[in-house]
């Protein structure tokens, strides 16, 4: 019996890794992967205690992660009647924790560019009322500007299209089960 709880915890490790592996295609950092495997694998809600002894870190590390994790919308914190502890859990749905990464990532640059637009528009505007500027340069700039913007509303119009669970109608989830077996 304790073979197999060995040979059961070595497939966990192996499948936190591999875990671990995905979160950094998505540019996410190899501890907030494998702090995410790691609850994931316990299919429960954990402590920063519990995770800072399961991965050898801090508690003020493990604090860090878990707030990153939070902000990436992969992790949240949750209640439970008789716990005075903080208790952090992660989706359970590798869907779920897909858009989220995605759509976590491209509203920050969206909202980058934004602004980006903002103070290239006053820039030129303030260019035209100052200075003898080529108006075809100006143009060409404001041509790129508004091409540049409706790039990121496609992008925008793609993480409402993620967000609204609408790609699962075009791209449908395999249904769980047997495929394995």
């Amino acid at each position: 019996m304790a073979s197999h709880s060995k040979e059961v915890a070595a497939i966990e490790a192996q499948f936190i890794e591999k875990i671990t592996d995905n979160m950094q295609s998505f540019g996410v950092s190899a501890t907030v992967g494998r702090v995410l495997g790691i609850i994931y694998m316990r299919q429960e809600p954990m402590t920063l205690e519990d995770l800072s002894d399961e991965t050898g870190m801090s508690k003020t590390r493990m604090s860090q992660v878990v707030r990153e994790m939070m902000n990436l919308n992969v992790a949240e914190r949750v209640f439970r009647k008789g716990i005075r502890k903080d208790l952090y859990q992660v989706e359970q749905d590798y869907y779920q924790t897909f858009v989220s990464l995605f759509t976590s990532t491209w509203h920050k640059a969206i909202n980058k560019n934004k602004h980006f637009e903002q103070k290239l528009k006053h820039m030129l505007h303030d260019l035209k009322e100052v200075e003898q500027t080529d108006e075809q340069v100006l143009n060409n700039i404001l041509k790129e500007i508004r091409d540049w913007m409706d790039y990121y509303d496609w992008i925008k119009r793609l993480v409402i299209f993620f967000e609204s669970g609408e790609v699962f109608k075009h791209v449908p989830k395999r249904p769980g089960g047997d495929q394995y077996e």
